[in-house]
């Protein structure tokens, strides 16, 4: 049996992409993958997300996203999505455990994953004092000292931004040099409140009551090792598109972030329709990923009615 539409991921844009594809009486499948809710999974507070003048937890809110959705009848299968065949529809979505699923078309919502540092105490601390997301949890870390690890354009923005809230931002880089763009070293370097530790390879975060207290470092010259006291850790380091199951079928940037059509959420392949992070290396919120999935889902409907008359013309 085919289905209407598949939405592959999940998180504000493919939660809010079924809310709509289930309203419209399109009944989407969901195919929730390995870490259902996405990266707001591992947050704590949102202040930001409209709605909610007290805030509320990362995981709350993305529970209370897929009841809504599952309200409007849609339906939520748990796997990861292996590999898709587009070459003809419908479209075909193979899941890890062997199970296959048809549709005449896909919403793809897989995310970009933050790339971590992959050292001791990091992940056990994500949401304690480790984060991917100024935007998202500088307030937090009001007039605290916190370190910002990563040595490009994002480091910079995110290490600047940072200083409206923090007493002071420490940037710590593995190399002596910078990979930022010249402007963007240029603003940091301006900022009385940035300090530098460069040439420099984190080893462990430290922490106490789950709390971040520390990162260890090693001097690259020296070899010395050091403890610097921290507040917070805000890993800026990059992120990587989850696409890599598509396997080249559909258009992505030179990073692999897939490539929509200028103002709809359309790829190269027709019925095939990308919303949220894995089509957006900009801004990254939930807000900006809710609303892609909102576009993506009346994309779809208006995609699959159009394709009526062209299968039945009158």
């Amino acid at each position: 049996m085919s289905e209407h539409v598949i939405i592959i991921g999940t998180g504000p844009a493919g939660y809010t992409a079924a809310i709509y594809a289930a309203r419209a009486n399109l009944n989407p499948l969901v195919i929730e993958g390995d870490e259902p809710g996405g990266q707001l999974m591992l947050t704590t507070e949102v202040e930001n997300f409209p709605g909610f003048p007290d805030a509320i937890l990362g995981p709350d809110l993305m529970e209370a996203m897929k009841k809504q959705a599952q309200r409007f009848g849609a339906r939520f299968v748990y796997g990861q999505a292996e590999s898709v065949d587009l070459s003809q529809r419908p479209f075909r979505v193979f899941i890890a455990d062997g199970t296959q699923y048809q549709a005449d078309s896909l919403i793809i919502s897989t995310g970009a994953s933050a790339k971590l540092l992959e050292i001791p105490g990091e992940a056990d601390l994500i949401g304690h004092g480790v984060s991917t997301c100024a935007t998202c949890d500088g307030f937090f870390f009001t007039n605290k000292r916190i370190i910002v690890v990563g040595g490009g354009d994002s480091a910079m923005e995110e290490a600047t931004f940072l200083t409206r809230y923090a007493s002071e931002v420490t940037i710590v880089h593995r190399r002596d040099t910078l990979r930022a763009s010249k402007v963007m070293q240029d603003r940091a370097r301006n900022n009385p409140k940035i300090k530098w530790v460069m040439d420099a390879t984190p080893l462990e975060v430290l922490g106490s009551n789950h709390r971040v207290t520390g990162l260890k470092i090693r001097h690259n010259q020296s070899a010395q090792v050091e403890v610097l006291s921290t507040e917070g850790l805000f890993v800026s380091i990059g992120h990587r598109p989850n696409t890599d199951f598509l396997k080249g079928q559909v258009q992505t940037t030179a990073i692999g972030y897939l490539v929509t059509n200028p103002e709809t959420t359309e790829t190269n392949i027709p019925g095939v329709f990308a919303c949220g992070d894995v089509a957006d290396s900009r801004y990254r919120q939930a807000i900006t990923a809710a609303g892609t999935g909102c576009r993506a889902a009346m994309d779809v409907e208006r995609w699959l009615e159009s394709q009526k008359h062209v299968e039945n013309p009158v």
